[in-house]
């Protein structure tokens, strides 16, 4: 009897301890200890969107492969996944799987990460996404997923207002938007209150639009180009005015969320955002009709009808971890079983960066079938800001200079000023540690 008072009184002190959450705003976690015995395999996720999921292709590989524990950590809610991780880093909670963007990224956590280019599943990765995480020949990461944003509309609205011809210019935005307004509709939900819609994707548009793009991000970098004397960057601020001038009032209060389920209530016609909100909205909205637009900053028809298209982040390995043999066959499981290739493409809506998944197009949702679409027809422009000297210091300090802009805290002349601060100081940094 006192044996088992004491196994009751542990049992019950090991649940209150990782069955509460430190903060439920900031992190979501499935940190249940099964069996002293088992191997614990701990993964740090970025993608709050997908983490019930997750949590449910974890207990179906456990199911396979008996002795293995694996603990899911979610960032979300608002955590700002790069500094949390290099926290768990700094104080010692290294997960042994994590997520790494690429380029700039892979250059800060290189020195951290399992060399992957030996693994079965490398054969089989799209050759674009191979590119962020090879470094030295070397592939130092799985690739997520193929992802894509632009504007979402919403078709019924569309319909209700006489638009039968969607826009492809910029002048044919402002045509769309000022019919919906007159037929009483909000055209644009703009999640203003997120550093990244704006530091990272609607920025992206004026450096993707460029006539070489890496070029020019190099040029910036040795400062031989300057932001303000950029056509493509005085066309992109014409296009944030318009959704400005077309959407919801104090944008700069709306979050990620209030973004998302705003659209999904039908009530407005467009958000910028991309096919990573495919779940939430077959969640909150199943009959909810919509479909992607491209994001013009200028009249090119031919140039501003294209989607940008990349590699949102990849799985790597933590290369001192104790269970990196366990994490790799954990990532190869998640790529070859017909369980975990399943669960990609029907339960997760990705769009595969492997050749051997096949991509069953009504299995998406309309916002990956219209990816699929736009890929084919080979109208993409590239994800760029993963090149950019500093990578998330700077378009998070970019983000919240377009914030001041929209706040009319500064001109538009001072918003490129303040750009060029910006990527010269982080210039000379990512000079100084390359030498």
């Amino acid at each position: 009897m006192k044996e088992l008072t004491k196994g009751l009184f542990l049992a019950v002190i090991i649940l209150s301890i990782f069955g509460c959450s430190n903060n439920e705003e900031e992190s979501t976690s499935s940190n249940q200890v099964k069996d002293t015995n088992e191997v614990t395999l701990k993964v740090y996720n970025f993608k709050v969107e997908m983490a019930e999921q997750l949590e449910k292709l974890v207990k179906e590989y456990e199911v396979d492969h008996p002795g293995i524990n694996v603990v899911i950590d979610t960032c979300g809610g608002g955590c700002d996944y790069s500094a949390e991780l290099k926290t768990k880093f700094s104080s010692g909670d290294k997960p042994d799987i994590f997520f790494v963007a690429g380029y700039s990224d892979l250059d800060l956590w290189i020195e951290h990460l399992e060399d992957l280019s030996d693994q079965p599943w490398v054969e089989d990765v799209v050759d674009i996404a191979k590119e962020p995480m090879t470094k030295d020949g070397k592939l130092y990461g799985m690739p997520l997923n193929i992802e894509g944003w632009g504007y979402i509309y919403n078709k019924d609205l569309f319909a209700e207002a006489g638009i039968s011809k969607l826009p492809k210019t910029i002048s044919e935005l402002k045509g769309v938007s000022e019919k919906l307004q007159s037929s009483g509709v909000t055209p644009f939900v703009n999640g203003y209150g997120e550093w990244w819609i704006l530091g990272n994707h609607l920025l992206n548009m004026a450096f993707a639009q460029q006539d070489n793009p890496e070029d020019y991000i190099e040029a910036v970098k040795l400062n031989k180009e300057k932001f303000s004397d950029n056509k493509a960057f005085k066309e992109w601020v014409d296009l944030l005015d318009l959704t400005i001038k077309y959407g919801q009032p104090n944008p700069l209060q709306t979050d990620y969320i209030t973004q998302v389920t705003s659209f999904a209530s039908g009530q407005v016609a467009m958000i910028q955002q991309g096919n990573w909100v495919q779940l939430q909205l077959l969640k909150l909205n199943p009959d909810l009709e919509y479909g992607y637009l491209p994001m013009p900053i200028n009249d090119d028809k031919e140039k501003m009808d294209r989607l940008p298209i990349g590699v949102p982040n990849n799985w790597v390995i933590y290369k001192n971890s104790k269970v990196k043999d366990e994490a790799k066959d954990f990532l190869n499981w998640m790529v070859t079983s017909d369980i975990g290739k399943r669960y990609l493409v029907e339960e997760f809506k990705f769009i595969p960066a492997f050749k051997n998944i096949p991509i069953d197009k009504t299995k998406l949702g309309p916002l990956g079938t219209d990816l699929i679409e736009y890929i084919h027809n080979n109208k993409t422009v590239p994800w760029l800001w993963q090149k950019y000297p500093g990578y998330e210091v700077n378009t998070s300090q970019m983000g919240a200079v377009i914030q001041a802009y929209i706040g009319d805290q500064i001109t538009k002349e001072e918003m490129f000023e303040q750009f060029q601060l910006i990527w010269d100081e982080l210039s000379e940094q990512e000079e100084v540690v390359q030498k």
